[in-house]
């Protein structure tokens, strides 16, 4: 068939050629966890700078191990524990993507088999291939380790230091408000004994014995502190040199790389060669570093001394569970679904590791009420009955997250109740976007849903408040005129100052792109917003999920604790149609006459290389006048035979060739910036000298140093589709081959499709796989506090005299 737009006949992908799939072996089950490296694997000191946080646009991961009979179904319901403790299979980044690496080292191709996963979007450009290459390595936990000192402190972790610091500002804006409402008070039984436990470990006693199979726990009070000041400039200092080589030396000690000296220096923070002695399993706090290869560096160091059932390893595998699953978006688990990894890697009593994890205050747990009414009591005892009795999660948390989570709620309550009398907006509540400006009108905080079509109602409520002389922000995933993101708004890069109490001088906030909000970002913002002002959260529910941990604007939906904005204008034309069903789990053939959307059914990844540098290049360009450069290709993954990398260096062969004298890179290029976890911003190559790369960012000129280039920086003329999330193109081209089948789901289809503005074409290779995705595969679950945390809020506030 013809790639030529203007020959092929409009069909949709479900109605594909028989026969289009099968190109190339597919990759393992997304569901299915990677089994860990045993002892002697390769300790990865690149992915300890950051580069293992995996970012699989909500597919899952390829490649790995399946994980012993038993023990996959614990870690799949969160994606955290990662195969069997002692397994020979390859690790969650390194070893699943050392053969690649090797492979692209050595002038072939990426590996096939096993597409990469989006990592770009939560760590630097280049960061699976450092780990890959790691992993590949012949170095093991007992073998000299990889060369090299650590990095400079990027960009990106410049700011997870300021995400620190506003959190710790957060902190002590909480200390000064009354404390949150006490739960778990008409408890008993081992419920009470946990809840009794966890105080006691808030007021610096030791706790008592408790069980994990049940367990109400109220949250951890912030210490008091000073007022908060204006967010100072992200800094980050660097170990000191005496402290890299304590450190390293301990590391030799044990026969692990020295080069990871500098990445546990800064993981583990002052004292971190006593911490090493003291608690070799400390190591696992290092991006990178497995259990087993943790295991193998605590028995050099202890001897006979280290066994699994060592408190220490414990509670740092509950830990890293945890970093895990934050991975993976959740905030929180379930404590059967920690006692059941815990159990996989070998921890005798898992009940008792987390007890000690909690006692230590290494974690937190906390008890939330499951959905559904309570039985209706007759008198006070049955009421006190009823509450012992309903049925809750227990579920267990890192500080950080659950701080986040209840500063966010509180921030979110604060900015509901302030809002007293309602604005004069009856002249601007007319035409688009009246019904989300009324609801403003009244209320401290709304939610507003909709497609790309319906992104015109909160800019309408944009200049409604301009007009009425409110000071008014738009912030959104992707830059663009008129709007800020929320990186450079917290940044204080652009949008307006901060008051005295470090708070956004404006009197309107609307996020875009909400569903791309995690937790700490969104905590960071709300808190920001002054006493007083409205807050809009506007997105598509069907789109991708955060890259960060959190379902923030799910969570807030879900709760239905204050006003909801369903728009009701459609997006238009046939691609609107196409997304619109693949909303609602249906690929429908949709009436296309103008060619909107093209089918290219492919039989091999080659093909589906060939067919879509011809498409971008030839096809569309003649057929609807659309530049090469304006037209986007989307793939599932970074690796195999048509993944980004492949067709980055097709289309940069056919579209702008050159040597790549900087770095890879040549003036005209095509590129992705990532200067922080999350965001990925699409960019030109303008020049290169001394300074470093010089970018063009929508009209903006942003200068790359040369030593971050290889971590920030990417081609671009195809990416995944969480790098997509928040920008459209007129023309799209979605590569779908033989060897991701197993890659996607219904929300990965929704988003790379809804990128295309005039024209959808859909590389097809698939088969059936595309629309059983569409109909079947959902996107994975991230178990959160939020939504629990916004309604007890709310009930309290409303059960409050008025």
């Amino acid at each position: 068939m013809s790639t030529d737009p203007e020959t092929t006949a409009a069909a949709a992908p479900a109605a594909a050629e028989e026969g289009a799939g099968a190109g190339g072996a597919a990759p393992e089950d997304p569901a299915t966890p990677e089994a860990v490296p045993e002892p002697g694997g390769a300790l990865d000191p690149e992915a300890s700078e950051g580069a293992g946080a995996d970012e699989t646009d909500g597919v899952g991961e390829p490649g790995g191990e399946p994980a012993p009979e038993g023990a996959a179904e614990a870690v799949d319901a969160v994606d955290a524990g990662q195969g069997e403790p002692d397994g020979d299979g390859s690790g969650r980044d390194a070893d699943a993507r050392g053969a690649a690496a090797t492979s692209a080292a050595a002038g072939g191709e990426p590996d096939a088999e096993a597409p990469d996963e989006d990592t770009d979007t939560r760590t630097g450009a280049a960061a699976e291939d450092a780990e890959a290459a790691a992993g590949g390595a012949d170095a093991g936990i007992g073998a000299a380790g990889a060369e090299g000192a650590a990095p400079a402190l990027t960009e990106a972790q410049a700011e997870l230091a300021a995400q620190k610091l506003e959190r710790e500002r957060i902190a002590r804006r909480k200390a000064e408000r009354e404390a949150p409402v006490d739960a778990g008070a008409k408890l008993s039984g081992k419920a009470a004994d946990l809840l009794a436990a966890v105080r006691a470990v808030e007021s610096g006693a030791a706790p008592a014995p408790v069980y994990f199979d049940e367990a109400p726990a109220a949250p951890r009070k912030a210490a008091p502190a000073p007022p908060p000041a204006p967010r100072p400039v992200a800094t980050a200092a660097e170990p000191a040199a005496a402290e890299i080589e304590g450190v390293r030396a301990v590391l030799a000690r044990g026969g692990a790389p020295e080069a990871l000296a500098g990445p546990a220096a800064r993981a583990l923070g002052e004292g971190a060669a006593a911490q090493l002695v003291e608690d070799p399993w400390r190591l696992l706090a290092v991006a990178g570093v497995r259990p087993a290869q943790a295991d193998g560096f605590a028995q050099a160091l202890l001897g006979a001394e280290a066994g699994p059932a060592d408190e220490r390893r414990g509670a740092a595998l509950v830990n890293w569970l945890l970093d895990r699953a934050a991975e993976k978006g959740h905030t929180a688990l379930e404590t059967p679904v920690l006692e059941k990894a815990l159990a996989q890697y070998g921890v005798p009593e898992p009940a008792a590791a987390l007890e000690h994890a909690v006692g230590e205050g290494a974690v937190l747990v906390f008890e939330e009420p499951l959905d559904g009414p309570a039985p209706t009591p007759a008198t006070d005892a049955d009421e006190e009955a009823a509450e012992a009795e309903r049925p809750v999660r227990v579920l267990v948390g890192l500080e950080e997250y659950a701080l986040a989570e209840e500063s966010l709620a509180d921030g979110l309550a604060r900015l509901a109740a302030g809002v007293t009398a309602p604005a004069d907006w009856s002249q601007a509540a007319r035409g688009p976007g009246a019904e989300l400006i009324r609801a403003v009108a009244g209320h401290g905080v709304v939610t507003h849903t909709g497609g790309e079509a319906a992104r015109a109602e909160p800019a309408a409520l944009l200049e409604a408040a301009r007009k009425l002389g409110l000071r008014a922000v738009l912030a959104a995933h992707a830059p663009g005129p008129d709007r800020v993101t929320p990186a450079a708004l917290l940044a204080g890069a652009q949008g307006p100052g901060r008051d005295a109490d470090g708070r956004f001088e404006l009197d309107l906030l609307v996020v875009l792109d909400a569903p791309q909000l995690d937790v700490e970002t969104a905590a960071a913002l709300v808190e920001s917003v002054p006493d007083g002002a409205r807050l809009v959260l506007s997105g598509d529910p069907g789109v991708l999920g955060s890259a960060g941990p959190g379902r923030v604007f799910a969570d807030v939906l879900a709760a239905r604790s204050w006003p909801q904005v369903v728009s009701r204008t459609p997006d238009p034309g046939p691609i609107g149609e196409l997304v619109s069903g693949v909303g609602i789990g249906e690929l429908n053939q949709v009436h296309a006459p103008g060619k909107e959307v093209v089918i290219v059914p492919v039989q091999d990844a080659g093909e589906a290389v060939h067919r879509t540098v011809q498409l971008v290049a030839e096809s569309v360009p003649r057929a609807f006048g659309i530049p090469a450069d304006a037209v986007q290709v989307i793939t599932p993954g970074h690796g195999g035979s048509a993944g980004t990398r492949a067709l980055n260096a097709a289309l940069k062969e056919r579209l702008n060739p050159g040597p790549g004298r900087f770095g890879g890179f040549d003036p005209g290029d095509r590129v992705v910036h990532v200067p922080s976890p999350g965001r990925a911003l699409p960019a030109r190559v303008v020049s290169a000298d001394a300074q470093g790369l010089h970018l063009d960012l929508a009209g903006v000129r942003v200068v790359v140093p040369q030593e971050r280039v290889e971590s920030q920086v990417r081609h671009g003329w195809a990416v995944t589709a969480h790098q997509a999330v928040g920008t459209r193109w007129p023309a799209v081209v979605v590569v779908l081959p033989g060897d991701a089948a197993q890659a996607l789901s219904r929300d990965w289809v929704y988003t790379a499709f809804g990128r295309a503005e005039r024209h959808l074409s859909v590389v097809h290779g698939v088969d059936q796989a595309l629309p059983n995705a569409v109909a079947q595969v959902l996107p994975k679950p991230r178990t959160t506090r939020l939504t629990g945390l916004l309604r007890a809020l709310t009930a309290a506030q409303e059960a409050a005299p008025q």
